[in-house]
Order: structure tokens, then sequence, then C-alpha cells
């Protein structure tokens, strides 16, 4: 694609972010940037999620990743839908009760400052590590398509793309986030949209003939039952309604969204309503995946050998240049959408329970939280140079393998704090808390000799509340 047409079309994407953030940070307190002082609709957050959920991994990688298990990710996909109408039930209830501004405030209230802290904690590593591997992708891209033509280094791309999340964040926060996630979200569903049209074009399809010969391709097969497979049914259904649970529901990055609705009863209409068209969504990149294998298959074309080059490869070589524009659009805002809301809820994190900003007089919570903006921001692109350096597998499957550690000791605080009335030694929970993932992961490595040839995938997640639990139950009392 032409440089110069890329450089118009992401100047004049990002010029449109930053009016609407103009606009919506007008009179902005602390308040505005940490709960959008609680008067968001509750419809405008249910779309403003798809495009925060939908990042550059999905865009990207799950597209790419059908040609090699297929749609199997929707088993995954389905746990998602179980594990959000669960944080309907019963986490969202527990939040609007306490009146909470970041959620783990309440293991400080249920165990004390040492959990409240580790949980924060573990929370940071998890958010700082899968938006700099969301947002690497998004770098990528604009490094392929512009900066390598003017010969730019990758690490220049990096801090430009921070610097322009940091500007049009500062100031409104959560506020900002909901209306630019809700522009961004228009702009990558419209891109996949287009993709698909203009695929089916080609192949002379119809809607019917392009839902008949996607189903009739072994590229849509959904369900894998062999026990010992990474993919196997009840481990993805499983694994993506507890992962749900804990980066939906016991994270502080979704959960700031939808604790700036007005009432209990509107969140709960905004986390219906965003599962159901995040399921619908994430179907659509399905298709598109299919399409994209059985579209190269048919010009006899040698796709990349690394699955997440496959659609960008496609999109801006053999699609035409309405399909590179809208790919280039919808990546930058699946990419931007994710970690601008990561950028303001761990800034809101660390200012509220390491700093105690929400105590502090507003002048103070200002000093406190612009620094915290600065240091996440450094932070991120840090982490991308360094993922830069050494990634050697899909991403799609590095971020959740990396969460399926560092949420482990979140879900089990979170379910032994509700679950069982039982107090525990709050200064032993850190130490827990690190011995758990280290003990998953030394049976995940070695669970084929030791269970049997078994395998684990996004389940081990659940293994890992699991020891979390039991170390915790280990240092409890009546």
């Amino acid at each position: 694609m032409n440089p110069t047409v890329v450089f118009f079309v992401v100047a004049g994407y990002f010029a449109l972010l930053l009016c609407v953030a103009w606009l919506t940070s007008r009179k902005a307190d602390t308040d505005t940037f940490f709960i959008a002082n609680r008067r968001s609709p509750w419809y405008l957050v249910a779309f403003a999620m798809i495009g925060a959920t939908i990042s550059g991994v999905t865009f990207i990688s799950v597209p790419g990743e059908v040609g090699h298990s297929a749609f199997s990710y929707f088993q995954f996909i389905l746990g998602n839908l179980t594990g959000y109408w669960l944080v309907a039930a019963f986490l969202l209830p527990l939040y609007y009760r306490l009146n909470l501004i970041t959620i783990y405030s309440f293991l400080g209230q249920r165990f004390g400052k040492w959990s409240h802290k580790t949980g924060s904690f573990f929370f940071i590593l998890s958010k700082l590590i899968g938006a700099a591997f969301r947002l690497y992708l998004a770098a990528g891209v604009l490094q392929l398509a512009f900066f390598d033509a003017f010969h730019i280094p990758f690490a220049v791309t990096v801090l430009v793309s921070i610097l322009l999340i940091w500007i049009y964040t500062f100031k409104g926060g959560i506020k900002t986030i909901i209306w630019t996630d809700t522009l961004q979200t228009l702009f990558l569903v419209g891109a996949v949209v287009l993709t698909i049209i203009i695929i089916s074009r080609d192949l002379g399809w119809n809607l019917t003939t392009m839902a008949s010969e996607i189903s009739r391709d072994p590229l849509s097969d959904i369900f894998t039952w062999d026990w010992r497979s990474e993919n196997n049914f009840f481990k993805q259904f499983f694994g993506g309604m507890f992962i749900t649970l804990v980066i939906v529901g016991m994270d502080q990055d979704s959960m700031q969204k939808n604790l700036t609705c007005k009432s209990l009863g509107e969140a709960r209409k905004n986390m219906i309503t965003f599962s159901l068209a995040f399921v619908v969504t994430v179907f659509l990149f399905l298709c598109l995946g299919a399409m994209l294998y059985i579209y190269a298959a048919r010009e006899g074309l040698q796709l990349p050998a690394a699955s997440d080059d496959v659609y960008p490869w496609l999109a801006f070589n053999k699609l035409g240049m309405a399909v590179g524009i809208a790919f280039l659009i919808g990546v930058i805002a699946a990419a931007y959408s994710s970690a601008d809301s990561a950028l303001t809820s761990l800034t809101t994190t660390l200012s509220i329970d390491f700093f105690d900003a929400g105590n502090r007089p507003e002048e103070e919570r200002v000093r406190i939280k612009s620094r915290a903006h600065i240091l996440f921001s450094l932070l991120l692109a840090l982490i991308i140079l360094v993922f830069r350096a050494v990634n050697d597998q899909s991403v799609v499957v590095a971020v959740f393998t990396v969460a399926g550690y560092t949420y482990g000791p979140i879900l089990g605080l979170f379910l032994f704090g509700l679950l069982s009335r039982r107090k525990v030694r709050d200064r032993w929970v850190p130490l827990i808390a690190l011995a758990a993932p280290t003990f998953s992961w030394i049976i995940s490595s070695h669970s084929k000799e030791w269970l049997a040839g078994y395998t684990f995938g996004f389940e081990i997640l659940i293994l890992n509340g699991l020891l979390m639990i039991a170390g915790l139950a280990i240092i409890s009392r009546k």
C-alpha cells in the first residue's frame, strides 16, 4: 500500500479520536477519569466493550488460526458467554453494593491490605503484558505499511503509538475511552464486514452460497472431543468460562467501564447485550478466516508460514485498496481500543490501590494520576520492544498463556473470599500467590508423563485458581 495513503488514513483516524477526546474531557476531574461520574448510558458501554474485547489479537490472529484449528476457538467463546452471564448475576451486584472504584478494594475489605495489594499487583502485571502484546500487533502493521518505507526504526513506531494513546486519554480517562471505543468498534466491525463482502464478490458468492460453502468446508468444524487434545470441548468451554470470570469479572479494565453505568440494573443490561454481540462478532471473524483460506486455495496463493500474517498479507497484497485501508483502520482500532482502556485502568489501579488517591484532595489526586499515567506509558513501550525480540509463537496463544498463569491468583482470591467466610493470615497471601502459578507451570510442563498424555490448554487457569484456593485454605482460620 502507498505509504502516503497510509499516512493520511492514520492521521485522519487519530485526528478524529483527538476531537472526540477534546469534546468528552472538557471540565473533567479525577472522578471523570476513574468512573465517568457514573453517568454512562448502558447501551453505549455495551457497544464500546466490543471494541475493547475484540483486540488486535482477535482481529489478526483468530482468522489466521482457523487454518490450524478450524472453528474450535468458538468452543472457548461459548464458555466466554456463560462467564459473562455469571459476572452479571453474581459479581456486578457485589461491586455496586460496595460502591467501589477499583474492584480489588473488595479483597482489602475481605482479607486485609496484603491481599488487596496482591490482587492489584497481579492485575497490573497481567494487564501490562496483555496490552503490550495487543499493541505490538498494531505497531507491527504500522511498521509494515508506513514506517518501513521511510526506514524508521520499530522503536520509534512504538513510541509514537503510545504517545497518541497518552494524548487522548490523559484527561478524560474512562469517559473518553467509552466514546472513542464506541467509534473504534464501528471501524473494526466494518472492516471485517467489508472484507467478507469483497471476498464473496470475488468468489461469486451470495449470502446463501457463502453460508453453504463455509459450512461444508472442514475449516468450519467446531467441536473436538479427544480428551488429550488442547482443543477438547470441555477444556475450551470451561477454560473460556473461567477466563471470562477473571479477565472480565475480576479485571479492573472491564469492570471500570461497567461501574460507570448509573445503576446495577443498567450495568446488567450492558453485560447481557454486550455478551451476545461479542459472540456474533467473533463468529464473523471465524467465518472471515475460513473465507481467507478458501480464497487463497482457489487462487493458488502461497500463504505466509505464520498464521498471524495471513490476513494482513492478503489485505495488503491481494484484496484491493479498499480492503487494505479497511484492514489498516480495523487493526489500529482493535489494538488501540484495548490498549487505551488498559492504560486507563492501570493508572486507576495504581492511583487508588497503592497510593490511596481516592481519599486525597483533588490537586493531589491529579498529580498521582498523571505520574501513574506516564509510568505505564513508558512500561508499555519497554515490554513491546522486549516482546519484539523474543516472541516465537502465535500472539493469540501467548496472550492467554500469560493470562492463565497471572490471573490464577486473582481467581483464587475472589472465589475464596466469595464462597468462604474464613479469614486468612494476610501477610502470607503474596507467597501463596507466587507459589500457585509456579506449581501450575511445573504440572503443565510434565502433564504428558504424569497424567497419561494429558496436555493443558486454557484450563490451566482453573488449576492455578484451585491451587491458590488450597493455599489460602491452609493459611486460613475461622
